[in-house]
């Protein structure tokens, strides 16, 4: 009974690193009225976005929404940035799970255009 357990809480550990291992970082970057990434393709799967805020000369975020829903109530909530990117400065978004589809990103706040980001 002893071994069935060890045995239990190891598969139980490795399936949680497993887990840790699938989230993977995507770092974008804005300047004053624009984000350097003009376009993103990605995989299927969970991700945290990294906004970089450089040198835009004051706060900046992040909306997530899919392609053509941009108003607030379709945003993708998770994606927004936990706090607000301060000047020269880095935020971080929650855990977000995207499915095959087209999605727009953008800032209203530096103001930047709508970029494209598709995930295949």
């Amino acid at each position: 009974m002893k071994r069935i357990i060890a045995i239990l809480v190891l598969v139980a550990g490795f399936a949680f690193q497993a887990n840790a291992q699938e989230v993977k970082t995507v770092a974008l970057e804005q300047t004053k009225g624009e984000f350097t990434q003009k376009e993103l393709t990605l995989k299927e799967g969970t991700y945290i976005f990294e906004i970089s805020n450089n040198a835009v000369g004051h706060d900046v975020g992040f909306v997530l929404a899919p392609k053509g829903k941009v108003e607030a109530e379709n945003h993708i909530k998770d994606a927004y940035v936990t706090s607000l990117v301060k000047n020269n400065s880095k935020s971080t978004s929650k855990k977000v799970t995207l499915k095959k589809g087209e999605y727009v990103y953008f800032c209203p706040l530096n103001p930047t255009p709508q970029y494209s980001l598709t995930v295949k």
